[in-house]
């Protein structure tokens, strides 16, 4: 696949017309994060699912509040009890099922997210795709935005956008990834920033 530079022409236009990424993104764009706050964005990743990011705050201040708001804590936890806790992101009794092999998995197989973060990128999107509950949107996010993958996250907004922009008929998954990687350079601080005034600018259109 060929360099497109419709694509970093867009980034540049996303970026003059919203500046830069703020609300969620502040935490989730943030470049030197605390092993505590990865894991934040790593339970967020799950909880985000089919839900506003309102509703994802008040089930991550539960999990303060209760003081269970690290992946060795929840996993640790009983699943009604978890249920209880991340009610407010709604279908919570699916999304606890999901956090919590998540939070088993990374626990039991790396210890913690530091080691996690050392795992190469290929084998351990694999590994987070063979989890119940994560597909490639999840996946990707918290291999770009927990642990600074340089991997590109599509969702539905990418989608739009590039229809809207009239880029390319194609909205595959792993072809829009391929086309913004291979049209950007590799580097998981623009990919953060760039999918996050995606977001951003679907969310205003609405």
């Amino acid at each position: 696949m060929k360099r497109n530079n419709k694509i970093e022409k867009l980034y540049q236009l996303l970026k003059r017309k919203h500046n830069s990424p703020n609300a969620q993104w502040s935490l989730w764009c943030k470049r030197k994060k605390t092993e505590r706050e990865r894991e934040e964005v790593v339970i967020g990743a799950i909880l985000t699912q089919r839900t506003n990011w309102k509703n994802v705050e008040r089930a991550i201040d539960n999990l303060k509040k209760e003081g269970v708001d690290s992946l060795n804590k929840i996993a640790h936890l009983k699943i009604r009890k978890l249920q209880e806790i991340i009610k407010p992101a709604g279908f919570y009794k699916t999304k606890s099922r999901y956090l919590l092999n998540l939070a088993r998995f990374i626990v039991k197989k790396y210890g913690n997210i530091k080691r996690l973060k050392k795992e190469k990128t290929k084998e351990l999107r694999q590994e987070l795709l063979r989890l119940r509950g994560i597909g490639e949107e999840t996946a990707d996010s918290i291999l770009l935005y927990a642990l600074d993958k340089p991997v590109f996250v599509v969702d539905e907004y990418t989608r739009r956008l590039i229809k809207r922009e009239g880029i390319c008929r194609k909205t595959s998954y792993s072809f829009l990834q391929n086309l913004f990687e291979k049209s950007l350079r590799k580097d998981f601080r623009l990919y953060q920033d760039f999918h996050a005034l995606i977001v951003t600018d679907g969310k205003s259109e609405k």
